[in-house]
C-alpha cells in the first residue's frame, strides 16, 4: 500500500509541475497564435500557426519592420496581428498609394502600393501598423495608431504548417 501512495504522489507532482510550467511560459513568456485572415499575405498565410514571444518587449521598446500581435484599440477582446511602420514620434503619409515614414528628420519609404490616404505624427506610446497585404488589410489607416499598452508580443516562429517551419526575421528594409 504504501509503495501505491508514493507512485501516486510522484504521478501527482509531474502533474502539478508540467501545469504549473505551463502556466507561466503561456502567461509570460510565449503564447500560440492563429492567423485569421489574409491582411499579413504573403508573410503569414490564413491558419499559420505562430509563436509569440511577450518576454522581449519587457527589456526594449517594439522596433520598425517588427510584425507583432497586439489587442485591437476598438475591442481589446479581438488580437490583430500586423507590421509597424511607424514609431512614437514618426510622421506617417500615405498619398498617392505610397507609404513614407518622417522619423528623425530622414524620410523612409516603405515597399509596396496601398490605398486610403493618411497624414498622422504618431504621439508618445503609439504605433502605426499596416498588414503586408496593403489593399487587403484593416490596420491604423482605418482605426488609427496601436497604444504600447495593448501590444502583446513579437512574432518569433512559424510553426504549422510543419512544411513551414521557421524562425521569423524581422526585414532589413520596409
Amino acid at each position: 500500500m504504501k509503495a501505491f501512495w508514493s507512485s501516486a504522489w510522484e504521478i501527482i507532482e509531474i502533474v502539478l509541475i508540467s501545469i504549473v510550467t505551463v502556466f507561466l511560459i503561456r502567461n509570460f513568456l510565449a503564447q500560440p497564435f492563429l492567423v485569421s485572415g489574409a491582411s499579413m499575405e504573403p508573410t503569414f498565410d490564413n491558419r499559420d500557426y505562430l509563436i509569440i514571444d511577450e518576454i522581449t518587449y519587457r527589456f526594449r521598446e517594439p522596433e520598425r519592420g517588427e510584425v507583432i500581435v497586439f489587442r485591437y484599440p476598438q475591442d481589446p477582446k479581438v488580437y490583430f496581428i500586423k507590421r509597424i511602420v511607424g514609431l512614437p514620434g514618426d510622421r506617417v503619409v500615405i498619398k498617392n498609394g505610397k507609404v513614407v515614414v518622417y522619423s528623425g528628420g530622414q524620410e523612409i519609404k516603405i515597399s509596396g502600393d496601398t490605398n486610403g490616404s493618411v497624414d498622422r505624427t504618431m504621439g508618445e506610446g503609439q504605433y502605426f501598423v499596416l498588414g503586408d497585404n496593403r489593399y487587403n488589410s484593416f490596420d491604423s489607416r482605418n482605426w488609427g495608431p496601436v497604444p504600447r499598452e495593448n501590444i502583446i508580443g513579437l512574432t518569433r516562429l512559424k510553426i504549422f504548417p510543419i512544411n513551414e517551419f521557421e524562425l521569423i526575421k524581422t526585414p532589413a528594409t520596409l
